[in-house]
Order: structure tokens, then C-alpha cells, then sequence
């Protein structure tokens, strides 16, 4: 595979003692990881640090045995009719999964117990959001199995929270997310747009390859920050990442036949600023709940100021909120335009 095109990084750029320190870093992270194993070392008893969770509405999360953690329902995400569970495609060359004690623990731990039904939930909902996942990967020339840390992240709830303030998808801290291009503040926060939160985790990805030279240790560093260890974190993180890769990859061979959603599709229509969603979804004829799923980046449910935002719709609505706009601008009832009866042709009685 090629190497990735990636800007430069900030390491180059800091004085040398603080390279020696995260050099030491790095070698830190070899270790943890196991490079290279210690001779006769037993492997140790490997859980999931529990990250607790909660959605944006605030329902806590489910903490289930083993350090597991659900995380929470997130939108209504319901199966396309008739689907089954389907591998995921694979156009660009595998991440290396390493067969060993550590990943077979979690894979023997994704399968047992309350957590197979979690891990079911996270492939239904792997449906709505892989294809774009992979597409922008792809694009970017990365591995398509780096979608499967998004997976463990936030179990492809892109609403996600934990008590840490991460977000979304790819569970960003704001300072990562702003530094990667997305908008934080008080009327927009891009962390919980799937799209473009998935852009700025690619990025990041590649830049935190060209650091490490390795994806474990760049999967890892996501998850603990480029120069930070969080205890046993990271050594826990990457082999659940594998795990999962492995599981879906092959869902029917561990014995996963959770369907999947069906894709997200939406089309975008020009908002003026300030509105609020309700009345963009009265408009339009939608619940606000329809409306609020497609632009979770809209945490005050409204369009922020500073000119026109390109609104997200279920498709074939866009144009029935434009023509109602128009209609209420010149003080017309959409309602009662629909139930007015046809004009006769002139000439007619």
C-alpha cells in the first residue's frame, strides 16, 4: 500500500528535549504492546477500560460484565427489510491483525454473555454508517478495517458521549476536533456530524501513522493521545479493535447474524440562519425527531448564524420545505394551499 499523504506533524517542529521525551513515549507504547514479548511471559487478563457514556439526551449507558460498555441507543436505527449481515467490502489492503492470546480473549469476550447481544447492536448499526466510512478511507488511501475503531469507540453511535467530554462517531476531544477542521462552539459541534467527523478521523489516522509507523501504535495513540499513556488503556484498545476487525470481517463465523441498518441517505437544502428546527420540520412536514437525527451538529436545534447552512432532509423533502418557505414568507398557509381546490383553466365554468 502506498504510504499515506499526510501534512507535516508537529513533532518535527519541537525542540529537542521534547522529542527525546516522546521518543521515550513511543518505545513505552512498543513495550505495552508487546514489542517484542517477554520470553515465557503469560499473557494477563485483558478487559476493557470502562468508559462510561451516555447519550446527548443524557439516558446513562449500560455497564455490562467484563467492562463492556453499551452505548446507549442513539437515533432509531432500524434494519433495511431483508437484510442480512454482510461482510464488509474490502478494496484496499487489510490492516495486519495479529493472532494472539490477547485477541482471542476478546474475541471468546464479544461473543459470550450480554455482550454478544451489544456487539449485535453495534453491527445493526455498522449498516448505516460503513459504506461512507469506507468510501472516505478509501479515498484518502487508507485501510478499510480502520472503520472497526469506530466501532470500539463508540459502537457506531454517532452520538455518543463519555464523561470525558468526547464525542461522536470517533469519540474527538474538542481540542483534537478543532485542530483536525471541525467547528465546536455554541450553535455547531461537528464532532457529531458522521460525515465530516469521519474526514477529520481519517486525517488524524494518517497523521498518526506517519508518526508511529505502525497502525497499532496509530490506533492506539487515538485512543490515548500522541503523548499520553492512560494506564493499560492502549494495550486493551488495540486488541479490541482487532477482535472486531475480525468479527466483521466474518460476522456469520462467530456466529453473528444481527441484520443491518440501511445506509444513511439525506439531501441538503440552503436554511436561513436562526431557525429553528421545529419550524423547519412543520415546514417540511417531518417530526422534529427526523429532522434532529440527520443534524445531531445542531445540539441548540437551530441554524447558526453568520448566513445560510446547508440543512440535511430525508430524501424528496428538501424541495416541499423550499416551496413551504416561500409560501409562509408571503403569508400563504402551506395548509391551506394544500387543501384548496384546483383553479378552473381560463375560459372555463
Amino acid at each position: 500500500m502506498p504510504a499515506p499523504v499526510v501534512k507535516s506533524f508537529k513533532l518535527l517542529s519541537m525542540p529537542f528535549h521534547d522529542r527525546s521525551r516522546n521518543l521515550g513515549f513511543m518505545l513505552f507504547w512498543l513495550v505495552a504492546l508487546g514489542y517484542p514479548p517477554a520470553a515465557g511471559a503469560e499473557p494477563e487478563a485483558l478487559a476493557l477500560q470502562s468508559r462510561t457514556t451516555e447519550t446527548l439526551s443524557g439516558e446513562a449507558a449500560v455497564a455490562l460484565p467484563g467492562g463492556l460498555v453499551e452505548l446507549g441507543p442513539g437515533p432509531d436505527l432500524q434494519p433495511s427489510d431483508g437484510a442480512g449481515t454482510e461482510s464488509f467490502s474490502q478494496a484496499t489492503p487489510r490492516v495486519p491483525v495479529r493472532d494472539n492470546a490477547e485477541v482471542q480473549r476478546f474475541l471468546e469476550h464479544f461473543q459470550t454473555g450480554y455482550r454478544r447481544a451489544v456487539v449485535e447492536r453495534w453491527i445493526e448499526r455498522s449498516g448505516r454508517y460503513a459504506g461512507m466510512i469506507q468510501g472516505v478511507l478509501r479515498a484518502k488511501g487508507l485501510p478499510e478495517d480502520l472503520m472497526f475503531a469506530a466501532m470500539i469507540e463508540s459502537g457506531f453511535n454517532p452520538v455518543a458521549v463519555s464523561r470525558a467530554g468526547a464525542k461522536g462517531l470517533w469519540q474527538f476531544m474538542a481540542p483534537t476536533a478543532r485542530r483536525y477542521g471541525l467547528r465546536v462552539d455554541r450553535w455547531v459541534d461537528e464532532r457529531l456530524d458522521p460525515e465530516k467527523s469521519t474526514v477529520a478521523a481519517a486525517r488524524y489516522l494518517g497523521d498518526l501513522y506517519a508518526m508511529f509507523g505502525s497502525w497499532e501504535l496509530a490506533k492506539a495513540a487515538y485512543n490515548a493521545g500522541e503523548m499520553k499513556v492512560l494506564r493499560d488503556e492502549p494495550k486493551n484498545y488495540v486488541p479490541a479493535i482487532q477482535a472486531a476487525t475480525l468479527i466483521g470481517r466474518e460476522p456469520e463465523r462467530y456466529g453473528f447474524a444481527a441484520s443491518q441498518s440501511g445506509p444513511l441517505a439525506y439531501e441538503l437544502a440552503p436554511v436561513p440562519q436562526g431557525m429553528q428546527l421545529a419550524r423547519v420540520a412543520a415546514l417540511a412536514g417531518l417530526t422534529l425527531d427526523a429532522l434532529r437525527e440527520l443534524n445531531p451538529e445542531l445540539w441548540n436545534k437551530q441554524t447558526p448564524p453568520g448566513g445560510t447552512y446547508l440543512l440535511k432532509f430525508p430524501i424528496g423533502t428538501s424541495q416541499r420545505f423550499a416551496e413551504a418557505k416561500v409560501q409562509d414568507r408571503n403569508g400563504v398557509s402551506p395548509s391551506a394551499t394544500a387543501s384548496r381546490p384546483p383553479r378552473s383553466p381560463a375560459g372555463t365554468s
